[in-house]
């Protein structure tokens, strides 16, 4: 079984197929999946996504180049949709991108923030995302603790030594297509070095397919790719990868392995 922890099926790419594209997941081993919000304008959506499907789940946070129009009384929306909806497993995807600095990055490390404390204040794990921020992303989980409330630094691009720290505090590293592309040394590394008992499995989809489908619309259809890769780096068989990552997401997202709702 496979378990994706970190895609967006209610983005405008799957309006054609979605429902046959869903409901084909379990057949090819995919039986569970985390849909994750990035806007509040799409947290309704990424909400009837996860109530639609069997073994759907959801994220609802704001990605930080759509904290711009962020208050705090759409905070309080959040929070309350957070605590009323029984598929909602964590508070994301939140955090930095320098890569995109609109909006402002002291705005963007503001609302990290203030959604760190939502985590707390609601009790779930974070997801956070994290990109060309790799020194003021330390600092935050440092100094917020994130490590108390759990979570997964989704797509991860940054060094061994940061794998192997958010690691040491109990936090997931989440590795996707990335791992299969030919120039993506750092991750190889990243993945070689890591116990398996911390990476989790995701797409990010539709975005980075893996080889051989770079380019085009990502899918959790495509995560036997990613699981090959993996097992490869790590010299086990795809079998147990499957397994290990899947018990992992389980955990990070406090549900029980053996029943899905």
């Amino acid at each position: 079984m496979i378990f994706d922890t970190h895609c967006h099926y209610d983005d405008s790419r799957f309006s054609e197929d979605r429902d046959e594209l869903i409901l084909s997941l379990p057949g090819k081993g995919v039986t569970r999946f985390v849909n994750v919000c990035a806007d509040y304008a799409d947290l309704d959506a990424v909400l009837a996504v996860a109530d639609r499907y069997e073994g759907a789940y959801a994220a609802l946070g704001i990605h930080p180049s759509e904290v711009g129009e962020l208050t705090e009384v759409k905070l309080e929306t959040l929070k309350e949709k957070l605590l009323t909806n029984k598929k909602v497993v964590a508070v994301g995807e939140i955090g930095l991108d320098r890569y995109e600095e609109n909006p402002d990055y002291a705005l963007q490390e503001y609302w990290f923030r203030r959604q760190l404390s939502l985590a707390r204040e609601t009790g779930f794990p974070v997801i956070i995302h994290s990109r060309d921020s790799a020194a003021d992303t330390r600092r935050i989980i440092e100094e917020e603790h994130v490590g108390d409330l759990g979570g997964v630094v989704h797509c991860f691009s940054y060094s061994v030594e940061d794998a192997l720290y958010y690691s040491s505090l109990g936090l997931y590293i989440g590795v996707g297509g990335v791992v299969t592309f030919k120039n993506a040394r750092k991750l190889k590394d990243v993945v070689a070095a890591l116990p398996l008992e911390s990476i989790v499995l995701e797409t990010d989809c539709p975005y980075l397919a893996p080889v051989p489908h770079r380019g085009e619309r990502n899918s959790s259809l495509f995560l036997p790719y990613v699981v090959r890769a993996v097992a490869e780096l790590k010299g086990i068989s795809e079998e147990e990868t499957e397994r290990v990552t899947f018990e992992n997401a389980c955990r990070l997202y406090r549900l029980s392995p053996e029943s899905a709702s």
